[in-house]
């Protein structure tokens, strides 16, 4: 995994853009089946239209000696994401304007962006930026800003069922290892995983730009996703070796919700986090209107180390034990979503068990453990909590709980389920976005 991050590394990524492509180029090498979609300028996401296409060929800045203060080739962060084309001379006080660094760490190049709104900048460590003299400094960045496309990237994984899983990563920022290269590299070896096993659900992986990627694909395929996915992840900061982290869904209590956490715990650095901390693409997959039963999961959670967004979070901060962490995380919370069975009761109220042979023909002051789990089991046969759910809120072991459900199935009081998810709240589905 390692490997293919030190490959995608270089290229200038950012919403839009043939650094974009060439990432997505180099991830369909690795996964054949690919597809690799291109969305016009212009096109309506929701509440958000798709911007302009960004490209950048080359940015330098000399001082007043003639000495190189910035060049785009040493580090692709040192130009803000969508700065517009720029050829003049200026003075340091104006220059100054432009500048984007960060005194608490002064080693480091911020990343820094301005998409929606037409400018120019250029980052540089703070230290460096405190050397500059004063005179006249040449700006030149070589960009194009004009109409274009999005690109975005789309696996799908058939199962035995339609009933489906999202996975979804961004592919959006320059060099940068755990906030940006962490997650399509993790994807993809998950996406090579669940090729080569039997699989009961239908996976959909979507390699795409955060946020307005998100808003573009679900405002294009939100009666389908509505209908088919029963769970998710968002994969992102899935690289360094500190904690494992698990974010919840808007809804919190989602069947991927519950193993999550259970993953997440059964690890030695749990950290566990709820919707109010989101701010990646979970905001957009779990929003109202959408309500996808999605959750994040990462190793140390984006904005929580230092070097966040910045030179600092660079191919020595992930490591390839760092990755392998990241990828067991989510395999292991996919082989938990496999093996879980949901069920449904088949009778509306409390089914009588007697006639079933299933309860005490006398009526007694105390019930048996046995007959009280059968209860259990029927009262969470919802379509939202597992086997494995019930059996650990229970405190039974799961061959148990499996060995009384195919008894109540045999019986007739249960059917098998793909796992629900909460219904969409009146009114959305038809509301107008403007």
């Amino acid at each position: 995994m390692h490997s293919l991050a030190r490959e995608l590394f270089p290229f200038p990524r950012s919403i839009t853009g043939d650094g974009v492509r060439q990432t997505l180029s180099v991830l369909a090498r690795a996964l054949p089946g690919l597809v690799v979609h291109e969305v016009p300028s212009g096109t309506s996401a929701f509440d958000w239209t798709v911007p302009n296409e960004w490209n950048i060929y080359g940015a330098r800045v000399t001082g007043p000696g003639g000495e190189k203060v910035i060049d785009f080739s040493d580090s692709n962060l040192h130009v803000v994401s969508y700065s517009e084309p720029v050829h003049t001379t200026i003075d340091k006080s104006a220059l100054d304007q432009h500048i984007h660094s960060d005194p608490e760490i002064p080693e480091s190049i911020p990343y820094v962006t301005s998409y929606y709104h037409t400018s120019w900048g250029i980052c540089m460590a703070d230290r460096d930026r405190q050397r500059l003299p004063d005179g006249p400094y040449r700006v030149d960045i070589d960009s194009r800003l004009e109409p274009g496309s999005l690109s975005y990237g789309e696996l799908l994984i058939p199962g035995e069922t339609s009933a489906e899983v999202l996975l979804s990563t961004y592919i959006c920022h320059p060099s940068m290892g755990n906030n940006e290269l962490s997650g399509p590299v993790v994807q993809t070896a998950v996406a090579q995983w669940l090729s080569a096993m039997p699989r009961r659900f239908t996976y959909r992986l979507v390699f795409i730009p955060e946020s307005i990627g998100s808003l573009l694909y679900t405002s294009l395929h939100l009666r389908s996703l509505q209908e088919n996915v029963v769970a998710g992840i968002n994969l992102t900061c899935l690289g360094d070796e500190g904690d494992y982290s698990f974010l919840a869904s808007r809804q919190g209590n989602t069947p991927m919700d519950r193993i999550g956490r259970r993953v997440v715990r059964e690890t030695d650095q749990p950290v566990e986090y709820t919707y109010l901390d989101r701010a990646s693409d979970e905001r957009t997959y779990a929003a109202p209107g959408i309500d996808l039963p999605l959750i994040s999961l990462m190793r140390t959670m984006y904005g929580r180390y230092r070097g966040y967004h910045s030179s600092l979070d660079d191919l020595t901060f992930i490591t390839e034990t760092g990755l392998q962490g990241g990828f067991d995380l989510v395999r292991n919370c996919l082989v938990q979503f496999e093996q879980s069975r949901y069920f449904l009761t088949t009778v509306r109220g409390e089914p009588q068990l007697g006639r079933r042979g299933l309860y005490h023909t006398m009526h007694a002051r105390t019930v048996s453990d046995e007959v009280l789990l059968r209860t259990h089991i029927l009262a969470y046969s919802d379509g939202m909590h597992s086997t494995i759910d019930i059996a650990e809120m229970t405190g039974n072991d799961i061959q148990l709980i499996e060995a009384l459900v195919d008894e109540l199935y045999d019986h007739g009081l249960l059917v098998e389920t793909a796992p629900r998810r909460s219904d969409i709240p009146d009114g959305f589905m038809n509301r107008k976005d403007s």
